[in-house]
């Protein structure tokens, strides 16, 4: 007999529509399956006869063949258990479904018949909606998620046994609860108002929450460089219900959706000895990087110049575009990773500075260790700030001004932005958005001045209006004026860059 079930594969953070057919027939007892699957899926094999044995099924004794279709795509995961499973025992005889073709079936099988966990089931189940599908049969755990979807029929399941009840209507489980994605959040974490003094620093944490710019810390060990990184979530805003969705569907794709988002944005800081692919993404099969993991949030790379250069690099695309691709033989795949990328680095190998005496390193040491990040690399870095050692007044006064005021101007600052830009803030304008911000006679003629004295390039001229455009939102000021080009250019251009 044959029998068909619908399910689907992980490809990236997207999901892929899976037809899973099975054949049962007279023959030696062997139990295949085909269509490009990977070791989780062959293994399925065992975890599907062990499954059905236990829980009181009869294994077929038979030929059996497991069809993955479409033929061409590579599968992956351990998701297919549970479709594999309901489509052998409809071929076999012991399951009489007649809406099967009408819902997707995910879930890993243990070998007790339990229904265990799998990542993605967020976007099965988005896709399972747009496929026209009735509804979706998921492990228990699962359940939350795949009830964030709305117009589809979720049936969350604890055991490969409860699919008989299920199927004639014996049972119905109960509808699990949707997952909280959204919700302020941010204020749960760790307080600005832990940053004493510093209040060049603090402008430029304000400035590039508010316009979504890149930042670059420069200074010496243990002045409240990683502090201030790990504060700037604080003070951005919450996310909305569409970029919660976003986040949400990425986590779930990297198995790292548990309970909710109420948590606030995404903050990433990967270790300087992380790979090129591990922060960009890639593998075989593609898995998403730090910075697609990062997307809506922020990406901390503490001691920016101890990554290696392959690395550092792999970010200049993403840091323009807001996407990744990983291009493969047989696929290619567009991540995005619209991320807010703070950085930190001391002035030298040994982190005390040219200035301090007891600083021993040489000058082509330095330069050498300056020159891991790359011209172009920082370029595409929008404000670089020195950070100085606070003074004895500063470290022993009170605390500085909380994340919940200085949110409150920022989030003033992005709905400006994104009232004007359809959504967007000042960071994704394009060029000719930038040029068109309204500057005004005084303060064209300073950003000119700007780029003949100091050879700036193209792209330095248009984030300095970006940036110009950002300070002039948190002054609530419809026009750039000759301020805002000079505080910009204050943030952007430093001796020591």
């Amino acid at each position: 007999m044959l029998a068909t079930a619908r399910s689907f594969t992980l490809d990236g953070i997207a999901a892929r529509p899976v037809r899973v057919e099975v054949d049962v027939h007279r023959g030696l007892p062997a139990f295949s399956i085909v269509g490009l699957p990977d070791t989780a899926v062959r293994e399925a094999r065992e975890r599907v006869r062990a499954a059905i044995s236990n829980c009181g099924f009869e294994f077929p004794l038979h030929r059996i063949t497991v069809n993955l279709a479409p033929a061409d795509l590579r599968k992956a995961g351990p998701a297919l258990d549970l479709a594999i499973a309901a489509a052998l025992l409809a071929a076999s005889g012991q399951l009489g479904w007649e809406g099967l073709d009408r819902r997707a079936l995910v879930g890993e099988l243990a070998l007790d018949g339990t229904v265990r966990r799998v990542p993605g089931v967020l976007a099965i189940a988005e896709a399972a909606r747009s496929g026209g599908l009735d509804g979706v049969v998921v492990p228990a755990a699962n359940g939350g998620e795949a009830a964030v979807v709305e117009g589809l029929g979720v049936s969350p399941l604890e055991s490969l046994a409860q699919l008989i009840p299920l199927a004639s209507g014996e049972w119905t489980p109960p509808p699990p609860r949707p997952l909280r994605l959204t919700g302020t959040g941010n204020g749960a974490g760790p307080d600005l108002a832990d940053l004493r003094g510093q209040r060049e620093l603090r402008r430029a944490l304000e400035v590039a929450a508010a316009g979504g710019h890149s930042l670059l810390m420069v200074g010496t060990p243990g002045v409240g460089k990683s502090l201030a990184a790990r504060r700037l979530p604080s003070i951005l805003p919450p996310l909305t219900s569409d970029e919660a969705l976003e986040v949400a569907r990425i986590a779930s794709a990297c198995g790292r959706l548990d309970g909710s988002l109420a948590g606030g944005r995404p903050f990433r800081a990967p270790h300087h000895t992380i790979s090129a692919a591990g922060l960009v993404g890639g593998g075989n099969p593609p898995r998403p990087g730090e910075v697609t993991l990062a997307h809506r949030g922020v990406l901390f790379l503490d001691e920016l110049c101890e990554f290696s250069r392959d690395a550092l690099e792999a970010l200049r695309a993403p840091l323009e575009t807001g996407s990744v691709a990983i291009s493969r033989a047989a696929s290619r795949q567009v991540l995005p990773c619209r991320f807010l990328l703070v950085a930190a680095a001391n002035p030298c190998p040994c982190g005390r500075g040219e200035r301090d005496p007891d600083c021993t390193c040489a000058g082509p040491e330095i330069r050498r260790y300056r020159g891991r990040l790359s011209g172009a690399l920082a370029d595409r870095i929008d404000i670089v700030v020195p950070v100085e050692r606070p003074g004895a007044e500063e470290i022993g006064g009170g605390e500085g001004e909380p994340s919940a005021q200085v949110r409150e101007r920022v989030v003033a600052a992005r709905r400006l932005q994104e009232a004007r830009l359809d959504g967007r803030c000042n960071a994704e304008m394009s060029a000719g958005e930038a040029r068109a911000c309204g500057l005004e006679d005084s303060a064209r003629a300073l950003l000119l001045g700007a780029y003949e004295r100091h050879l700036l390039s193209g792209r330095t001229h248009d984030r300095v209006l970006r940036l110009a455009r950002t300070v002039a939102d948190l002054d609530r000021r419809e026009r750039v004026g000759e301020e805002h080009i000079a505080a910009a250019l204050q943030l952007r251009l430093r001796e020591d860059r």
